[in-house]
């Protein structure tokens, strides 16, 4: 575990904490309402690319900040509360020294980002907690559902989704691949019908991972660990990592049997599914940034994809 102390007086400015990978969403507005926190208590990722501020920020859940206090006037927000674009607007208590920037506003996750030259990281005292084997994900994890209250897709879903695509595209060689039914069609089935030339389908979209078979010579949707962030090896070169929870979803879930064959005792104790009142669309503006990253092949197809996005930057591409 490490403790990120501030770099002028030496204050405790965290919990001890462990260092895990980046989420895929961290970089996610979605709606207009307050979002939970980002991160897990009792951990820290180093985020490259933030929206504001320096690069390689310490990113930590809002709970597990010590010893630090609200800089007045730094109230710069996106909408009702605070992004820190305006420049950092947390110091430390000791020294007042500006440290980082607390994120408490409508659309964003909850988060504070330390400037990676305000602090530093110490020892904190206790070994790391063990990195799950994959065969522990299931019992360790919990799985994301897809679908939130009042019937809105989870914006974990859309994430996910949003980061795998360009990848997803990439090892298609540009032919559709067959998507089976249920949710796999839902999340990826109408975006490739978008994205991809038409023509007949070539190859096909399966999962695998840790208690599944073997997806053969499919492009393999495979778990992201969450604490390493490496992709389950599925042996066959051609995997797609997912979020963990939208994987173990996806993966293990079984839908509840149609009311005409359940008994009217289990149908009053288990609730209905819930129902998306919208069609699923994954997050475009991740889409984007994660499509920019993609290294160019010089293939006319995922040109062709490219430039259809960079004619409507501030639209939907599904």
């Amino acid at each position: 575990m490490i403790v990120f102390t501030c770099a002028g007086c030496g204050a405790a400015l965290t919990a001890p904490l462990a260092r895990v990978a980046l989420p895929v969403h961290a970089h996610q507005q979605y709606g207009h309402e307050l979002l939970p926190p980002l991160m897990e208590p009792g951990t820290c990722a180093i985020d490259p690319e933030p929206f504001c501020g320096p690069a390689d920020a310490v990113v930590i859940a809002p709970g597990d900040a010590r010893g630090t206090a609200l800089i007045p006037g730094r109230y710069g927000g996106y909408c009702l509360g605070l992004t820190g674009c305006d420049g950092p607007n947390l110091a430390c208590e000791r020294c007042a020294r500006p440290v980082g920037t607390r994120v408490d506003d409508c659309s964003l996750w909850q988060a504070v980002r330390l400037r990676p030259d305000a602090v530093r990281a110490v020892p904190g005292g206790a070994p790391d907690p063990p990195v799950l084997e994959w065969g522990e994900l299931r019992r360790a994890r919990p799985a994301v559902p897809p679908v939130e209250d009042p019937g809105l897709w989870s914006p974990l879903w859309e994430a996910s989704a949003a980061a795998a695509l360009p990848r997803l595209l990439a090892l298609s060689g540009g032919a559709r691949p067959r998507v089976p039914g249920g949710l796999l069609a839902t999340v990826f089935g109408r975006p490739l019908d978008a994205l991809l030339p038409p023509g007949p389908a070539r190859g096909e979209l399966a999962l695998a991972g840790p208690g599944l078979p073997p997806a053969g010579g499919a492009i393999a949707l495979v778990p992201r660990h969450p604490q390493t962030g490496g992709a389950w090896p599925s042996g066959t070169g051609r995997d797609v990592p997912l979020d963990a929870g939208v994987w173990l979803h996806l993966a293990f879930h079984r839908p509840r049997p149609p009311d005409t064959v359940l008994p009217a005792e289990v149908r009053r104790d288990d609730p209905r599914p819930r129902v998306p009142y919208a069609p699923f669309q994954p997050d475009w503006h991740l889409f984007r940034d994660a499509l920019a990253r993609l290294p160019d092949t010089g293939e006319p197809w995922l040109r062709a994809v490219r430039d259809r996005f960079a004619a409507r930057p501030h639209g939907p591409p599904f």
